[in-house]
């Protein structure tokens, strides 16, 4: 049986547009233990101390999070990153090519890592990231230390990527939420495991055939993938059932009913489509990367509409396709 940490409510949520005084404001609610909902490139994430174990228990709490699920630890840059965890020349290579970006490595930890042990689920290695997002730097630099950061949602819901999306799920639950405004990215960091084989994770925001190149070598697979019971993830976000609305996914649609709304992408048109529910497209011009960015608004705005079902067109895996899928697949999971 899983373990919950209770959720508490009833905090006062602020709303901040971002800019120097919502990044001192959010620095100072993180030193005081508080959560802070900020925009990374990818979407927005859940900010605590990742040094206070009871602030992160808040997250768990907040987000209604499995406690046995990793969490990134956000840093302000290499050096920052190096004090909680050790890089060998791979990851080196990798984190000099790509941050700050949308790229989480999964190193050893270092001996005197300060990230609690709540936040790495008891593993032996800690999960980072540098974003490149301006507000996550200056909160980042504000604070002065690691913020680790799911995404600022319920658990398993669909990932925000404007702060409206963050006020929805999580209103009253957390202490401040930083507007940055619409993310750029859509989709959550690739994680990348530097274990003697490096490893992908989780495909995300930066392409395999990206990382690949830098390493000169191929990302082996996770022999079995976390799913839905007791078995702990090696990585945040790897879970089978995740990134899911409440309203029923079915991938590869060929057609669509007259009570399900269409996910659509590309120029093609599918037979009922005229009569579906709602329509969005992720792009009409079949570009992967303005897909990637859509997603998740996309599939909230169709959620709310209440239809049977979502029906979601075929896309090419391939590129970041290879990231949209595997949040679709997540999210079509019966639950």
């Amino acid at each position: 049986m899983r373990n919950f940490i209770p959720v508490k409510t009833g905090v006062q949520t602020l709303i901040l547009p971002a800019g120097a005084a919502a990044a001192e404001a959010a620095a100072g609610t993180l030193a005081a233990g508080g959560l802070v909902a900020f925009p990374t490139e990818t979407v927005y994430g859940l900010g605590a101390d990742a040094t206070n174990a009871t602030a992160v228990a808040h997250i768990y709490s907040a987000k209604g999070r499995p406690a046995f699920n990793p969490l990134i630890a956000h840093v302000a840059d290499l050096a920052a990153a190096r004090r909680i965890g050790r890089f060998d020349a791979r990851a080196l290579r990798l984190a000099e090519a790509f941050w700050p970006g949308p790229l989480t490595l999964v190193v050893p930890k270092t001996e005197n890592c300060p990230v609690a042990d709540l936040a790495t689920a008891g593993l032996d290695t800690v999960a980072i990231r540098v974003p490149a997002h301006p507000v996550a730097q200056a909160i980042l630099r504000a604070f002065g230390g690691a913020v680790v950061a799911p995404s600022a949602n319920i658990s398993g819901h669909v990932s925000p990527t404007l702060a409206a999306h963050v006020e929805s799920d999580l209103a009253g639950r957390i202490d401040l939420i930083v507007d940055g405004g619409p993310v750029a990215v859509g989709v959550e960091s690739t994680i990348v495991g530097c274990f003697e084989t490096p490893m992908l994770l989780r495909p995300g925001g930066l392409s395999r055939e990206r990382i690949e190149a830098v390493l000169g070598a191929s990302l082996a697979r996770p022999a079995v993938e976390a799913d839905s019971g007791d078995s702990q993830p090696l990585a945040p976000g790897m879970l089978a059932s995740h990134y899911a609305p409440r309203t029923t996914v079915r991938l590869r649609a060929r057609d669509v009913a007259p009570d399900e709304a269409l996910l659509a992408f590309g120029p093609a048109r599918l037979p009922g489509q005229d009569a579906a529910a709602a329509v969005m497209n992720l792009s009409p011009a079949a570009d992967l990367d303005e897909a990637a960015a859509n997603l998740f608004g996309y599939l909230r705005t169709l959620d709310a509409k209440s239809p049977r079902a979502i029906a979601v067109m075929a896309i090419p895996e391939e590129g970041l396709g290879e990231a949209i899928n595997d949040r679709l697949r997540r999210a079509a999971v019966a639950r």
